[in-house]
């Protein structure tokens, strides 16, 4: 058959008896996906049929595709390179829009040109280096130290810029562990009920009513949050209570952000003291809620103790915008691009890290002044890391650690 092309056929049991009707999508090489000939089976589905389909392919002599089969044929055959492969999964497991387009952004190649740019930089450095030190009875352009250093210093700003896009794409993939906190009865669990899209944690007027962490997956400004709605902090002889009031202080610790609430129509207490107090150096946003009723807090207050803080009615849908604007600000995402390559994986980032360092070096070595084959041999450190970053030139190791992070198949 012709590539792009679909059959309709009949699958058969080796005993002849008919299994299902199925359409094979033909790919031809080097235009598919893996760059080599596949043939894509599509049958009704239905776990005991698909099976059933599946047991006599693999009777005819195919093999289980093992994680990331198909990705890494892809790399193997030059239709992606490591970096482009990375995304694939990224697509796969992206928690949120904006972790989404970064990954498509990598997969489309965006991140390699970044690289690419950087490394064409450094591989004419190289050979210029290599031209002058080899072969002085030539030709060869005199080096200018001075333009070496300049040389050095753009490419480690580069990677500088795609270090900092790290950390803040993390937040993205990953999510931020985020404690809702405060007193009983300010509406912590209306704001997890309002966050989350539905009724997570009970509300009710009495003191008490949340004893245990309750954990919920939400998405604030398009940012994933790992949202942990908390018992009330307060002193309490109740014993089953005192216990969630200790974890609840336990878990304002381990916060990456606190959602501070404070009640709008109520005056402060001590323990609205304490939770200020005990927030002071976290990233934090004091949400005060119950707007929609009449003003008995010290709101003075409120504006010394915190630097972010933000007026809602988590009943009545209030502040919502205001809450996501204020929480954008304080994490740093607003200005954060999504649709430009960034790096996405651990090793990504180490490599981006050694080659930075291996340029830092060789400017260090102009610095003291070193000779030139000092230089050359930091700017040939920075090449190896930055074509193990793109899978240019990678080990095997390397490659299976990658693709074992990968779905089966893929």
């Amino acid at each position: 058959m012709d590539g792009y092309t679909a059959a309709l056929g009949e699958v058969f049991h080796r005993d002849g008896t008919k299994l299902d009707d199925c359409v094979a999508l033909v790919f031809r090489g080097p235009k598919s996906y893996t760059g080599e000939d596949v043939v894509e089976l599509s049958c009704h589905g239905g776990l005991y049929v698909t099976r059933q389909v599946l047991g006599e392919v693999l009777s005819c002599g195919a093999q289980p595709a093992g994680p990331g089969e198909f990705t890494k044929r892809a790399f193997f055959n030059g239709k992606l390179d490591l970096a482009q492969a990375e995304s694939v999964m990224e697509i796969i497991s992206a928690q949120g829009r904006r972790s989404m387009l970064t990954a498509q952004a990598a997969e489309s190649g965006l991140l390699s040109k970044r690289i690419g740019v950087i490394t064409e930089k450094l591989e004419e450095l190289a050979a210029h280096l290599a031209a002058w030190s080899d072969f002085p009875e030539e030709d060869v352009d005199i080096v200018d130290i001075d333009d070496v250093n300049t040389s050095l210093g753009i490419c480690s700003d580069e990677l500088s810029a795609l270090l900092d896009g790290f950390d803040r794409g993390r937040m993205f993939r990953e999510g931020i562990r985020t404690v809702i906190a405060g007193r009983p009865n300010v509406g912590k669990s209306t704001l997890m009920n309002l966050l989350a899209g539905r009724e997570r944690s009970i509300v009710t007027p009495y003191a008490g009513t949340t004893r245990d962490v309750i954990e919920e997956p939400v998405s604030l400004a398009g940012v994933p949050l790992l949202l942990a709605d908390t018992a009330g902090l307060r002193e309490t002889e109740d014993p089953v209570e005192r216990i969630g009031v200790e974890t609840a202080r336990r878990q304002l610790m381990n916060a990456e952000l606190v959602l501070a609430v404070f009640d709008w129509s109520a005056e402060l207490g001590d323990e609205d003291a304490e939770l200020a107090e005990s927030v002071q150096g976290l990233p934090a946003v004091a949400v005060v809620n119950k707007c929609d009723l009449e003003q008995k807090i010290d709101f003075g207050f409120i504006e010394k103790n915190f630097k972010n803080f933000v007026k809602i009615s988590a009943a009545q849908n209030i502040g919502l915008d205001e809450l996501e604007r204020t929480f954008s600000e304080l994490i740093g995402t607003e200005s954060f691009d999504a649709g430009q390559a960034e790096l996405f994986t651990d090793r990504q980032r180490a490599a981006a890290s050694a080659a930075k360092a291996a340029m830092e070096q060789g400017m260090d070595a102009i610095r003291l002044g070193l000779t030139l084959d000092a230089v050359t041999v930091c700017v040939e450190e920075a090449l190896n890391a930055l074509f193990q970053l793109t899978g240019r030139r990678v080990s095997d190791e390397i490659i299976e650690q990658v693709f074992e992070r990968f779905c089966v198949g893929k």
